[in-house]
């Protein structure tokens, strides 16, 4: 049960720094093409982990293999994926119904779990999905509701970001936290590279003039250390120890605290719809961890003959 909180308290804290992070990486972008900022981005987080590791005693030679190296790609890829279709459709549909779409990811967690794992979420966790939902709903949405080519796109990112998080349940037991974590952010770096390449050219994403201003350079660098690196090496070292449904949560903080932030970054102001959509969010956690009795078997009374 210890175990279970802290790695609750930890992944809450991932998504305290990806929520908090947001405004920084939405002013750096307006500078710099987003996947070249996700290519740097992810190339500096893998090298701080790397540089890292070297210093950690104890490391096994026997996570140095071929398998770890194929599982740590696919994450990689899955999570390109997530991040990729995310920055395009962001070109085609709102930011608002974006975050809306891409955290449907907690609806999809259980389902996922159940065709992957084979593991049966709690009737409380399903009903927290459902009310945190509802509550991302209120919290992202404004205005009538339609669908384009860009909710089609997040919608994609929904399926990349929740099947990021049931797989990294299935393989984390099996490798170095530290090298399964470098490779996806490796992978991640190359094939935003290569995809920033096709689709901006390889003199634009390799430009390093962006990184002369200030809010450039410190975008990246922060988001390199913490939302990144930090954020990452947290996931894939403390999801072991809860479970998917619940991590899919407890990641659906980031908007509310990216609504925070506006608020004392940008003085923005909340509505009573931001509001009432981030209780419903904090509910939904709560009941999800809610204590459920176990069954009593019913006795058969032994009849007399």
């Amino acid at each position: 049960m210890k175990k279970i909180w802290i790695a609750d308290t930890g992944l809450l804290l991932v998504a305290f720094i990806w929520g908090t992070t947001f405004v920084v990486v939405q002013d750096a972008i307006a500078t710099i093409p987003p996947l070249a900022f996700n290519g740097w981005r992810f190339l500096a987080g893998a090298i701080a982990l790397l540089i890292t590791y070297i210093w950690v005693p104890n490391k096994k030679k026997s996570d140095l293999s071929l398998k770890m190296l194929a599982n740590g790609v696919l994450l990689g890829t899955i999570l390109y994926i997530g991040y990729g279709t995310q920055t395009l459709g962001l070109l085609y549909t709102t930011s608002s119904k974006a975050a809306f779409i891409t955290g449907l990811s907690v609806v999809l967690v259980p389902l996922l779990s159940l065709l992957i794992l084979k593991q049966k979420p709690k009737k409380t966790a399903i009903l927290g999905v459902l009310l945190a939902t509802v509550g991302l709903y209120c919290l992202t949405l404004v205005g009538p509701f339609s669908l384009n080519r860009g909710d089609g796109l997040a919608l994609i990112c929904a399926f990349a970001f929740g099947l990021h998080i049931i797989l990294t349940a299935k393989l984390t037991p099996f490798y170095s936290s530290f090298l399964l974590t470098i490779v996806q952010l490796a992978t991640v770096s190359l094939l935003s590279f290569i995809s920033g390449s096709l689709l901006n050219g390889a003199s634009v994403t390799f430009n390093l003039t962006p990184f002369t201003h200030g809010n450039v350079l410190f975008a990246c660098l922060f988001t390199a250390v913490f939302a990144t690196a930090l954020a990452f090496l947290f996931q894939t070292r403390l999801q072991r120890f809860t479970s998917p449904t619940h991590v899919g949560l407890i990641f659906i903080m980031e908007p509310v605290f990216a609504a925070l932030t506006a608020v004392v970054w940008s003085h923005e102001s909340l509505t009573y719809s931001v509001e009432f959509g981030a209780f419903l969010i904090l509910f939904g956690m709560v009941l999800a961890e809610w204590p459920t009795q176990p069954k009593k078997r019913r006795i058969q009374p032994i009849q007399e003959k």
